[in-house]
């Protein structure tokens, strides 16, 4: 529900304030006063089309905010959280501004959006409907919602764009898995002469660092030899040796300590030395018993290494990333090998999500269709009483190629007048029929769906018609007020008679500049302008009677 509207610098108007009221609001006044301008306002802030060619005379820009009261619907929580704008108190603040180059900033609780992004929302919001602005009821999608909504079809329209989701998921992992075949089986021959070349060598993860110590080995036994015959030359022969000199040390050392014990800890620290030379000298015997050169060996070493280090130039630096790579390249071949399994569990698979798919779109395909002509016949009846008898209205249900939406199209098709063809909407001549088939469409769909609340905004509905139609027409906003709020802008008294509440536009000279004001109407001001609207210009006593009549009776009604 709009609860506030604020405009400045829009055309004639300087500033204006308004404050709506949930129910039927009215707005009346002289031809050019202004009304529609209001209308045009709210068009703005549900993303219609800026223009500098309607900021005010001078003024560097025109603006527009307005305070919507949202309604409890999730799919409008869903697009507000995506955009990252919270609502505060369940009201959401739009603003809209139009600058002297014909560019527009907008604004959703002070965030900038994209005028877009106001189109998005704008059916959870607010519909106009006048004789240039015909927001939903021209686009096919958008009629095929308004028969969902006739129909209650909500939660089936769910269920069948989720089978259509699912659907088309496993269509696209086949066609992935199709694609990515067709590579695979391309690079299955080069991957299994890597995996035979890798496997056939039997690499072991360290191999290479053992094998490098061992050739460096082999290729320096005879300096090993000599280094390790001096060493054990010096630990452990003759009596110069170092296991001798220990050995005179330590038996000293323990004479000391028989007579000084304070010389106990020479002889304590002596002994593990001496162990320590001897296994040492050991070591070293032992090492030289291995040392013997082996040319024969030395060739398998080199020949092994150079194999492991061509592997590495092809397939990591390192032992253990040629290892990953053959891991790799066998995980990659055992897909090959099991896509024939994988392509044949998607096919039933995507055979049943299809068969699925298709028995949900029938069953709304069938509620579209039996819900279509008991809509005709209620529109049509709403046309008649909306002095347009005679009027045929068709919904049109046709197969289409199947879609997040179902396998139908919609087309709401009119014939204005006995004996016209039936047409598209968009190609109903008159701006006025078209504002009465859209206020027969909604007042049928509020009377049969408990719909979102919105702002419903009808100019000029009244265009062409008078007497017992126009009390019509203004009954039937009133029931569609009660569970929307219902904005009209009238030149009929016997409409405006029916609204909770009204607003008069008005024109005024300020400063040698023409001004709009807009102001809310008490009872006896209801009175007269409804009076003026009987009477013109000169206001006489038997119109404000009439006017009088006309607010009993609808109050009665």
């Amino acid at each position: 529900m709009l609860v506030e509207l604020v405009v400045e610098n829009l055309a004639v108007v300087e500033r204006l304030r308004l404050r709506l009221h949930a129910g039927f609001n009215v707005l009346t006044g002289e031809t050019g006063s202004g009304k529609s301008l209001v209308v045009d306002a709210l068009g703005l802030l549900l993303g219609g089309r800026a223009s500098a060619e309607t900021i005010r005379s001078g003024a560097p820009r025109a603006f527009v905010s307005g305070i919507f009261e949202l309604p409890d619907d999730r799919r409008l929580k869903r697009a507000l959280e995506e955009a990252g704008i919270e609502a505060e108190e369940g009201e959401l603040l739009i603003e809209r501004e139009v600058t002297a180059n014909g560019k527009s900033r907008a604004f959703a609780a002070s965030r900038p959006v994209t005028a877009a992004f106001l189109r998005e929302i704008a059916p959870f919001l607010g519909d106009i409907h006048g004789q240039h602005d015909q927001q939903r009821l021209f686009d096919s999608v958008s009629q095929r919602e308004l028969l969902d909504e006739a129909a209650g079809a909500e939660v089936l329209a769910a269920k069948v764009a989720a089978a259509w989701g699912e659907w088309r998921s496993a269509l696209g992992e086949l066609a992935e898995l199709d694609r990515a075949e067709q590579e695979k089986l391309r690079m299955a021959d080069l991957w299994n002469m890597q995996r035979r070349e890798i496997e056939a060598l039997g690499l072991v993860p360290g191999e290479d660092a053992q094998l490098e110590n061992e050739r460096r080995v082999l290729k320096n036994v005879a300096r090993l030899s000599e280094s390790a015959a001096i060493a054990a030359e010096a630990l452990s022969e003759g009596e110069t040796s170092a296991v001798s000199l220990l050995g005179v040390a330590l038996k000293r050392a323990e004479e000391l300590a028989r007579i000084d014990e304070s010389a106990r800890s020479m002889a304590d620290l002596l002994r593990p030395a001496q162990i320590a030379v001897q296994e040492a000298a050991r070591e070293l015997s032992h090492y030289l018993a291995r040392l013997e050169a082996d040319p024969a060996r030395l060739e398998q070493v080199e020949t092994r290494l150079a194999s492991i280090e061509r592997l590495k130039r092809k397939y990591g630096t390192t032992i253990e990333e040629v290892l990953r790579f053959l891991d790799q390249v066998s995980s990659q071949l055992a897909a090959v090998e099991t896509a024939g399994e994988r392509r044949a569990e998607l096919g039933a698979r995507i055979a049943a999500l299809e068969m699925e798919y298709r028995r949900v779109a029938g069953e709304l395909s069938a509620l579209r269709q039996k819900c279509a002509r008991k809509l005709e016949r209620q529109v049509e009846a709403e046309l008649a009483a909306l002095a347009m008898k005679g009027a045929r209205f068709i919904a049109r249900v046709e197969p289409s190629p199947p879609s997040e939406q179902g396998m139908d199209s919609v087309q709401f098709q009119v014939s204005a007048n006995l004996g016209e063809e039936a047409r598209p909407l968009e190609k109903v001549a008159s701006g006025g029929e078209l504002s009465r088939i859209a206020l027969a469409i909604k007042t049928c769909i509020a009377s049969r769906a408990a719909g979102i609340p919105r702002t419903l905004v009808f100019d000029e509905v009244d265009a062409g018609v008078g007497g017992a139609a126009a009390e019509t027409i203004g009954r039937r906003l009133k029931q569609l007020a009660g569970g929307n709020q219902v904005l009209c802008v009238t030149h009929l008294a016997q409409i405006a008679s029916f609204a909770d509440h009204h607003y008069v536009v008005s024109k005024r000279e300020s400063e040698g500049r023409t001004v709009a004001d807009v102001a809310e109407l008490g009872r006896d001001a209801r009175i007269r302008e409804i009076g003026r609207m009987l009477s013109g210009q000169k206001l006489s006593e038997e119109a404000l009677k009439h006017a009088a009549k006309l607010l009993e009776q609808a109050a009665a009604r």
